[in-house]
């Protein structure tokens, strides 16, 4: 199973990035897919879960309104749109992947991308 991140940068606050994550090796369209990040010493958070069909979908608080996730499951691809972006957003992103569940808990997240890097400048 990989999975492999792309999108990241460097943006100023108050811009937008689309990050991607392509899936291989599983059945794509059978797993709820998660986006997490991790800010420098800090631990590694959830930020917004889709459903395998992506019709449910959850967001962290401190993103709700300003990103979606989003699915295509004929390209085994998940995105994560990020708008009105806050320096308080600058972490590596990382997608995963879980079972057939939507979940919230990092434990529950079987596999892991390599993470894309988000700097959002002030």
């Amino acid at each position: 199973v990989q999975l492999q991140a792309s999108g990241g940068g460097l943006v100023q606050a108050g811009g937008s990035l689309r990050l991607s994550c392509r899936g291989s090796g599983l059945t794509f369209s059978r797993i709820s897919m998660g986006w997490f990040r991790q800010a420098p010493g800090k631990e590694r958070e959830f930020v917004a879960a889709i459903s395998w069909t992506g019709g449910r979908t959850r967001y962290q608080d401190s993103v709700k309104g300003r990103f979606t996730i989003s699915r295509d499951n004929a390209k085994n691809t998940v995105y994560l749109q990020m708008n009105s972006l806050k320096p308080e957003d600058t972490a590596v992103y990382y997608c995963a992947a879980d079972g057939s569940t939507i979940t919230t808990v990092i434990d529950e997240y079987v596999y892991w991308g390599q993470g894309t890097l988000v700097t959002v400048s002030s």
